[in-house]
């Protein structure tokens, strides 16, 4: 194994109480995820002079985000010299991207990132975060354009990568059930997970369909949960209470039209572009990857992902997952080992991170690959927003 590096590692992991309707403000998770990730690291919060989020402090709809900057700042006492949260950066990743910039240009030495959701408690029975206009306010930008016709969910736009790709490639709902059931036997081992109920081969196919060709188990669960992330400068590791994790490279290119349904391949997406970016900052290869985390708000975007990093071939993901043995814990590719986002609960990209690291690290406990893990690719967003990173433990 070589590579470059960026001169940046994850110092300190630190994730909050995760749940369905967990009754508790955003602030609080975010606090909780927070010190137990200065505490992973052995960090005071003198230390921390940074702060990076996504999408900060305002979202699209209640409990989208649960906290921004300034909430942080103020809730932990902190003397920042820099500082980001805004949407248009490389997907929910594009926090951690910009952390590593920040740490590469001198501006600040420990970043504490976060992303928290709290859309399982903020959703009502007339009110569902993720349908667009369901609060009868104006819909304005391109979701004007596509909420006419009924597309006012994201499941209806990744249903039309899906339905793409399936008419392109011959995918088969048959071999998705693979992806959906490996997912679920992962979120078993994970006791923060939301389903951990066993799911067969035919309870993924008669489940209702939801926006064809994806059912209701093609889709993530909206839960509450905060996960924080220290990017810290390499030459702190000395002073670290925890293996650092190196950040090998990033990439969140965008080269594409920015909207879901006018990418010039709608088999692909903006993590085209992003994987690209990202094997170029890297002498590794696909090949050396021994984990893949990889973004799983609809089952499509991870199908997407695969191919996208070249961890199989362009419109091979199907027969890829079909089955799940090579996706699974003991796979040759081992994906989303605490259950994802269809199985462990919608943590936004970061809970793929965090898991990321705690392989990586070798404390995952049961869920634990076996092999000794050394590289792991994280990947999130789906249609424009998109990021990655390849993690290294040296």
């Amino acid at each position: 194994m070589s590579g470059r590096g960026t001169g940046t590692v994850i110092s300190g992991v630190g994730q909050s109480d995760v749940g369905r309707r967990l009754g508790r403000s955003g602030l609080s998770l975010t606090v909780q995820a927070a010190l137990e990730a200065l505490s992973d690291a052995g960090l005071d919060r003198s230390d921390i002079d940074g702060i990076s989020t996504w999408p900060g402090g305002s979202g699209p709809a209640p409990g989208f985000t649960g906290a921004g900057v300034w909430d942080l700042k103020d809730a932990l006492g902190l003397n920042l010299e820099w500082f980001s949260g805004g949407s248009e950066t490389g997907g929910q990743l594009g926090a951690i991207i910009n952390a590593v910039a920040a740490v590469r240009a001198g501006m600040a030495k420990h970043v504490l990132c976060f992303r928290t959701v709290w859309e399982s408690t903020a959703q009502t029975a007339a009110r569902r975060a993720s349908v667009i206009g369901s609060d009868g306010g104006r819909v304005d930008g391109s979701h004007q354009w596509m909420v006419p016709f009924g597309a006012v969910s994201a499941t209806n736009w990744a249903g039309l990568l899906a339905a793409r790709h399936f008419h392109e490639y011959g995918t088969t709902r048959e071999q998705v059930a693979g992806l959906a059931t490996t997912l679920r036997a992962n979120a078993f081992r994970n006791p923060k997970a939301v389903l951990r109920d066993p799911m067969s081969v035919d309870d993924y196919l008669n489940a209702r369909m939801i926006s064809e060709p994806l059912c209701l188990f093609d889709c993530d669960i909206p839960t509450d949960g905060s996960t924080a992330v220290i990017v810290s400068a390499a030459d702190t590791v000395a002073d670290l209470a925890a293996p650092p994790v190196c950040i090998e490279a990033v990439g969140g290119a965008l080269h594409g039209r920015p909207y879901w349904d006018q990418y010039e391949d709608l088999t692909s997406m903006a993590a085209h572009d992003a994987a690209v970016a990202l094997w170029r900052n890297t002498e590794l290869t696909p090949a050396e990857v021994d984990i893949a985390q990889l973004y799983d708000g609809f089952s499509i975007l991870t199908l997407i992902w695969l191919e996208a990093l070249g961890l199989c071939g362009k419109g091979e993901s199907g027969p890829f997952v079909a089955g799940g043995a090579r996706i699974a814990h003991n796979g040759e590719l081992p994906l989303n080992t605490g259950g994802g986002q269809l199985s462990g609960g919608r943590l936004h990209g970061f809970g793929h991170l965090h898991e990321a690291c705690v392989q990586l690290r070798g404390t995952a406990g049961e869920r634990q690959v076996p092999g000794d893990p050394q590289v792991a690719v994280v990947a999130a967003g789906g249609g424009y927003l998109a990021g990655a990173l390849l993690l290294t433990r040296r």
